[in-house]
């Protein structure tokens, strides 16, 4: 599938990268289709990518794996929130947490409330809101990825 993007212009998604939200996202319930992309021009070896919308191309949302950031983070979901995803197994999950880059770019943080869980086997995935734990919205991250990056 061709797409045209805001951010990436044209460029070629397989199908099998293609992942449904069935549910949509928090904020976009009718955007449903999605590919994880990364722009490889740009790429300085961190894990930042982008949730890019086939519905809305013009959409795409940042998002990262928050280990990176947070090594401890271990969301409980309930399981009914993840029962359109398939049988889900620890290897072929991955939990994104979006990114808000303001302007100031020291003031970078993950919304670690809201993960996304995918099953890269059914390629099905879901945005959900925890209710449980202490998870911060706006958990800052430039000085933590300022720090990895001087290796320290």
């Amino acid at each position: 599938m061709e797409v045209n993007t805001k951010l990436f212009g044209k460029i070629e998604i397989d199908d099998e990268k293609i992942i449904e939200f069935p549910g949509g996202i928090v904020g976009f319930p009718d955007l449903n289709k999605f590919a994880l992309v990364h722009d490889s021009e740009k790429s300085d070896g961190s894990s930042l990518g982008f949730l890019l919308s086939l519905d809305e191309p013009a959409f795409a949302m940042p998002a990262m794996d928050p280990h990176i950031v947070k090594p401890d983070y271990n969301p409980m979901v309930e399981d009914d929130l993840l029962s359109g995803l398939g049988e889900l197994i620890p290897e072929e999950t991955i939990v994104l947490v979006t990114v808000t880059v303001p302007h100031d770019i020291k003031k970078m943080t993950v919304n670690l409330m809201a993960p996304v869980i995918i099953n890269a086997k059914t390629r099905k995935g879901a945005q959900v809101i925890l209710t449980e734990g202490d998870n911060d919205i706006h958990f800052p991250i430039y000085d933590i990825l300022a720090a990895a990056k001087e290796g320290k």
